[in-house]
């Protein structure tokens, strides 16, 4: 009894059984099946694009070893080629509607992409798509590979793109503090260490303390990320390479490198490899690392512009919007706000990517595909937070002179700049006459006859007590 298909549909068919795909799709039966199974999250291959490049350029590679040895032909490899250089292109991308969380170790996603390339490569061969006789998703696009070696591949190879993106956001924060602290160089101001008044510093030694923190962490990044430099290509199932011919992975290899442009790598033990996560647990870590330093930035800039009568008021952060839909005239500082909450995310992305790298069992990690979501997600989320800090809050803010340098001259920390001269025993008693007093550290030393004016305005001066000095100044007396 022959089944009619509906109009706009053709029929395909698995180890489950034939189903109806949309004519429309170039995914194909085993794509649909994932869309159905997990309807998860609203985390879909479509919007990631640098992952969806990475699928497109292992295809590509492992497609041109296996033209080389014989295994696809001519008018296959040109077609298949064509189709990746669209992907790559971010053509197609709502051709791949699945969930990213998803069970069967990645096998969606890889055939997915299968399915993606071979009908596309259909079309440009004069085939329908579907007419899978002409160029198998498995056969030709998957040839010599398996979900557990093209995977986790264009994984490390879409991260590491991410990783690119990511330090040119990352770097053009940084250079935005850098020019806040040139720009408030001259500002002097109250340090403070467990909220309480420490020494004076300047403005502009706070900002490029941000920036060169932020800047410190370039290095372990790039470390991190030169893990996903190296693949496991030609492992196929478990690390064996069964159903590869010889030299297939060093030719796939060495074609994945010259489509980039990077020194990818074989790994030494693809059976090792091919259950190994930890370069995806070690670049979360990485970004964490940078999360820890951004929520501790933006706290900073929180208190330092509290205010903006009742707080630290030390500068002032843009008024974004509204602060408040009761009390007038209230402005909240939303960026760093925002920004907190994307750190807490990607600390928690690293807590999941972690604990699902501890869960690999024999020679594979069934919970890559929430690994590399979180990875993926991470740097999105940082980049977004990124651009949205420096261009809505810092090239922005601006610095209360006035108010800080109130601060300093009414401070008791600034009786630290006298220990040298006058002796610790001396500083404390100023300090706490001060305390008591109410009165400036500066008015009691003059009125105590301890220090000349001159000396005293010397070993107060702002570039005295910024930067290590040696001063040549003795006491009057001691108290």
């Amino acid at each position: 009894m022959e089944t009619t298909i509906k109009k706009g549909f053709r029929e395909e068919s698995d180890l489950i059984g034939a189903r109806e795909v949309p004519e429309s799709a170039l995914y194909g039966v085993q794509t649909l099946r994932g869309i159905e199974n997990f309807e998860i999250s609203k985390f879909h291959l479509r919007e990631y694009p640098l992952f969806i490049k990475g699928l497109a350029i292992t295809k590509w590679g492992a497609t041109v070893a296996n033209h080389e040895l014989g295994l696809v032909s001519d008018e296959q490899y040109a077609a298949i080629v064509q189709a990746c250089k669209e992907l790559i292109e971010g053509k197609h991308s709502e051709q791949f509607p699945i969930d990213m969380i998803q069970g069967g170790a990645g096998t969606t996603t890889n055939m997915n992409a299968n399915e993606v390339i071979a009908n596309r490569a259909l079309e440009i061969m004069g085939h329908k798509r579907g007419e899978y006789q002409y160029c198998s998703p498995n056969d030709i696009v998957n040839c010599a590979q398996s979900t557990n070696d093209a995977y986790p591949t264009a994984i490390h190879i879409g991260m590491y793109y991410s990783h690119l993106r990511f330090l040119e956001h990352y770097e053009k924060l940084i250079a935005s503090f850098r020019k806040k602290a040139e720009e408030f160089k001259n500002v002097i101001k109250m340090g403070r260490t467990q909220l309480e008044d420490a020494v004076p510093m300047t403005l502009g030694q706070t900002f490029s303390g941000f920036a060169s923190i932020l800047e410190d962490e370039i290095k372990h990044l790039n470390e991190a990320a030169n893990d996903f430099l190296t693949v496991n290509m030609g492992a196929t199932a478990i690390g064996t390479g069964i159903c590869a011919e010889p030299g297939y992975a060093e030719k796939c290899v060495a074609a994945l490198a010259e489509i980039t442009g990077w020194d990818i790598k074989l790994s030494g033990d693809l059976v090792g490899a091919t259950s190994d996560t930890s370069c995806l647990v070690g670049y979360a870590s990485a970004l964490k690392r940078v999360a820890v330093k951004m929520n501790k930035i933006c706290n900073d800039l929180r208190l330092l512009a509290s205010g903006p009568r009742c707080g630290l008021g030390e500068f002032n952060l843009p008024a974004m919007q509204p602060g408040s839909s009761i009390m007038p005239g209230k402005v909240n500082p939303v960026i760093p706000e925002v920004m907190n909450q994307i750190c807490y995310k990607v600390i928690g992305n690293e807590l999941c990517v972690t604990m699902s790298g501890e869960a690999a069992q024999m020679e594979l990690n069934a919970m890559e595909p929430v690994m590399a979501q979180c990875d993926f997600e991470s740097v999105d989320l940082m980049i977004n937070g990124f651009d949205t800090l420096r261009t809505r809050c810092v090239d922005g803010i601006t610095a209360n002179e006035d108010k800080c340098r109130s601060n300093v001259h009414n401070s008791i920390g600034v009786v630290t700049a006298l220990n040298p001269v006058i002796g610790y025993k001396n500083s404390t008693k100023i300090a706490k006459e001060a305390m008591e007093t109410g009165r400036s550290v500066y008015d009691l030393v003059l009125e105590h006859d301890i220090l000349d004016k001159a000396d005293l305005d010397k070993i107060l001066s702002p570039e005295n007590m910024i930067k290590p000095v040696k001063l040549d100044i003795h006491p009057k007396k001691h108290l």
